[in-house]
């Protein structure tokens, strides 16, 4: 009897989280997977379709281009992020003196809101005022107009997103901190330079610390979608394919094409291609990642 009290208290004070993960995670991705297989306008009732949506997918240029822009971006933001992050790390840890101010200078834009780091942005991307051609100016340096010029927006996305990896610092940061100091001295004997320790002897010991921000920055960048949508609504001129990555595209067919069904489809390839993207990348890490404790 004093188990199951117990046992009754426990899941009476887990109960709200239970609730609100029930109604607001596992019934709509329920409902989501229903009307993925459905001709869903919103304002009608779901007729049931099959595997149309999913079939639709492989011959809708819109998709497949949001699709591959997107896997672009992926592939040049998450190994960017990761160097970035390391290289500034190892500043941070290489400076006593000034390492809490750099720290901090890192770590502040990560905690911009989305809007108004948009906003700052695209006031730094103005080609005629923006203080980027502006300072490229005084080197007698033309820049391009950032925003307005098709060919320049996923380069200008990118920067953005190299902007705010303060969070992956800190994380290479407290890693580094704990990597054994003798390790750094048997090193040093064995005439190894800074660099050559640094690959040789930090990277392996902080490799799980890499491994959870590399992960998390595959899922991130997979979803990305405020800064490219503030930035188009900013730039109503421009090409709007410029600006359209996945979820971009998948926000489009639910909300302004009134195409719920198709958007869910879209939903759930994206889910299931996040999910294999991460199980490979674990499995991939069985001999790169080194743990302490192994």
């Amino acid at each position: 009897m004093t188990q199951r009290r117990e046992n009754s208290a426990g899941f009476l004070w887990i109960s709200p989280w239970i609730l609100g993960l029930t109604a607001f995670t596992l019934l709509p991705m329920a409902m989501s997977l229903s009307y993925a297989f459905t001709d869903y306008p919103l304002l009608e009732a779901p007729i049931y379709v099959g595997w149309e949506n999913f079939s639709r997918l492989a011959t809708d240029p819109k998709y497949l281009h949001a699709a591959g822009r997107t896997l672009a971006y992926g592939c040049v933001v998450v190994p960017a992020s990761t160097a970035v992050a390391l290289v500034l790390a190892a500043m941070v840890n290489a400076s006593p003196r000034w390492g809490r101010l750099l720290q901090a200078a890192f770590f502040l834009p990560t905690l911009v809101p989305s809007i108004a780091a948009a906003m700052i942005w695209i006031w730094l991307y103005n080609g005629k005022q923006g203080l980027i051609n502006q300072s490229l100016s005084l080197v007698g340096m033309q820049g391009p107009n950032w925003l307005a010029d098709a060919s320049w927006v996923f380069p200008a996305i990118v920067l953005v997103s190299l902007w705010t990896v303060g969070h992956s610092m800190v994380v290479y940061q407290a890693a580094m901190r704990q990597v054994p100091e003798s390790l750094y001295e048997a090193a040093a004997l064995d005439g190894m330079g800074p660099v050559r320790r640094f690959f040789h002897v930090t990277l392996p010991m902080i490799s799980p610390s890499i491994l959870f921000n590399v992960v998390t920055l595959i899922i991130g960048t997979l979803q990305v979608f405020a800064i490219p949508a503030l930035f188009s609504g900013a730039n109503e001129g421009t090409d709007p394919q410029a600006f359209n990555f996945y979820t971009n595209e998948l926000f489009n067919q639910a909300f302004l094409n009134g195409q719920m069904g198709y958007a869910c489809a879209m939903a759930w390839v994206q889910l299931v291609f996040v999910l294999a993207l991460t199980g490979l990348t674990f499995a991939a890490s069985s001999r790169l990642v080194h743990y302490r404790g192994s």
